[in-house]
């Protein structure tokens, strides 16, 4: 008999324990690598056990501090424990958890923002150093070693190949019927070994359904019964439904001009409340046969398949909120076929991104006059969240989108400045902005032409005078600077006088 219905290798189903048992194979000063992925997929008692043993060690005067890598962002019982007990000492690649955030801030935790497509193969070039354990979270150990993935896959088949020791935590909340779900790609090489990834359409399979792992790795086997920890998102307002208008009216003056056809192109869309809402502005469009190939599945998406809308959709994790995530778990069967998810080395890849055309939407903190943007710092040095995947599909999409409403802290501050505070996405890879002013279309513009277009279309009308005097005056100073005219002192000053009127 299996051990576990969960967990029929006999092999792996004799090391079944308790999470404390297994997290006393994490020692002071290792590097771990976890799955998980805005909120999906990472492991629910392992990391509370090894905060526990950081917070003995504490009180005996002894420093128990990690390294930890994740695909992206996970849950409160991951980096929110871990920082509380202060112990992390590096992060990477990506953190949305207010607890770590303030300890990234404060300089105590250090943060390696990467690019999301980067993570995995730099983990493999060896940039990071060495990965002594990976605690994965999985749905079921099927009889011959193969794992069946959970609602995440981000970089876990990096972390289970690279790691020397592997904890697996096999989840009963995931259902069953996740299984056939995934798309796992086992065919990359490092360079100069490395071939063309064939793929040419969303949901064109080139992989395995299966995570592997080499048994003699596993220590530990722990079986939870826990869920995902989604947040809520906010409901569509006023400002989020103008910036979807925008975009589908624009997407439809794309199609008429020939530069899409009738159906689009694939469709990315970034985390957060605001991107959600864009893309739930395509509900109520005329566009039919839309695809996906994207990193996180969130309610707007959910909603364009279950309206038929969307006919596929490829990602490497969710990101629903409670209530859409209840609406998958009750119709999980009918999503099978239709839903694929990939590594993120995978969904997030350049070279598939630029091959399958994609349509990108990100959110972001500010844009500049001539369309730089700013999606991870505020005011410059303090780390929202992280760059994300955002710059590998913006940079490598056929049509790419930043929208933010045009004001912030209840309109003290202008998501539209004259030089942003800290640049993500420089102005040679931004094509569209739109805040709930309007929409600014920057292809083929010289930066002159983009600031007046930015100004006019997508500033709020308290600072749209401002920011017009601040042109002018730049290109008057500057006589022989007329390419991007810019006042240096002043343009980091816009940010300063918010920090000395104590907005901030």
């Amino acid at each position: 008999m299996p051990a576990s219905p969960r967990v029929t290798c006999p092999e792996l189903g004799q090391r079944i324990t308790t999470a404390d048992e297994a997290a006393e194979v994490i020692r002071p000063g290792d590097t771990v690598g976890i799955s998980g992925f805005t909120g999906a997929g990472f492991p629910k008692a392992v990391p509370g056990a090894l905060a526990r043993r950081m917070e003995d060690a504490r009180a005996r005067g002894e420093e128990f501090r990690i390294g930890l890598w994740s695909g992206a962002s996970t849950g409160p019982e991951v980096d929110g424990r871990l920082a509380e007990v202060d112990g992390v000492d590096k992060r990477l690649p990506y953190n949305s958890d207010p607890v770590m955030r303030r300890r990234i801030n404060a300089g105590e935790v250090d943060y390696v923002d990467a690019h999301l497509s980067h993570s995995a193969q730099q983990a493999w070039f060896g940039f990071y150093g060495d990965l002594d354990v990976a605690v994965v979270e999985v749905a079921a150990i099927l009889p011959n070693g193969l794992l069946v993935p959970g609602t995440s896959i981000g970089n876990n088949k990096t972390w289970l190949d690279r790691a020397e020791k592997v904890v697996l935590e096999v989840n009963s909340w995931l259902p069953r019927e996740l299984e056939g779900f995934h798309d796992v790609y086992y065919g990359a090489a490092l360079p100069p070994h490395r071939i063309p990834i064939q793929l040419t359409h969303p949901m064109q399979r080139i992989g395995d359904p299966y995570l592997r792992v080499d048994p003699a790795k596993v220590v530990a086997v722990v079986e939870t019964h826990a869920p995902d920890r989604n947040s809520p998102l906010a409901q569509p307002d006023d400002a989020s439904r103008a910036m979807a208008d925008q975009l589908v009216d624009f997407l439809r003056h794309e199609v008429r001009a020939g530069r899409l056809p009738a159906s689009l192109l694939p469709l990315q869309s970034g985390v957060g409340s605001t991107a959600n809402a864009v893309m739930e502005g395509l509900l109520d469009a005329e566009f039919e046969g839309l695809t996906a190939y994207t990193e996180v599945i969130q309610d707007g998406l959910l909603d364009l398949l279950d309206a038929g809308k969307l006919t596929s959709l490829s990602s490497t994790a969710f990101g629903l909120s409670p209530a859409g995530q209840q609406r998958f778990l009750d119709n999980v069967g009918s999503y099978k076929g239709r839903i694929l998810l990939r590594s993120q080395e995978i969904s997030n890849h350049p070279e598939l991104v630029r091959r399958l055309g994609l349509i990108a939407i990100n959110g972001m903190i500010e844009a500049d006059i001539y369309g730089n943007v700013n999606s991870t710092h505020v005011m410059g040095s303090a780390i929202m969240n992280g760059i994300g995947g955002s710059g590998d599909f913006a940079r490598n999409a056929y049509l790419n989108f930043f929208v933010s409403p045009s004001l912030a802290k209840g309109g003290a501050i202008s998501s539209i400045v004259p030089m942003v505070s800290h640049v993500d996405h420089t102005e040679h890879d931004v094509h569209v902005l739109i805040t709930e002013q309007g929409l600014a279309d920057l292809r083929g513009l010289s930066p002159t032409d983009r600031a007046e277009r930015v100004i006019d279309n997508c500033a709020h009308p308290d600072f749209r005078d401002r920011l017009h005097d601040y042109v002018a005056r730049a290109r008057r100073a500057r006589p022989d600077a007329q390419h991007t005219p810019h006042l240096l002192e002043e343009a980091l000053s816009w940010h300063a006088s918010y920090l000395r009127d104590g907005r901030m």
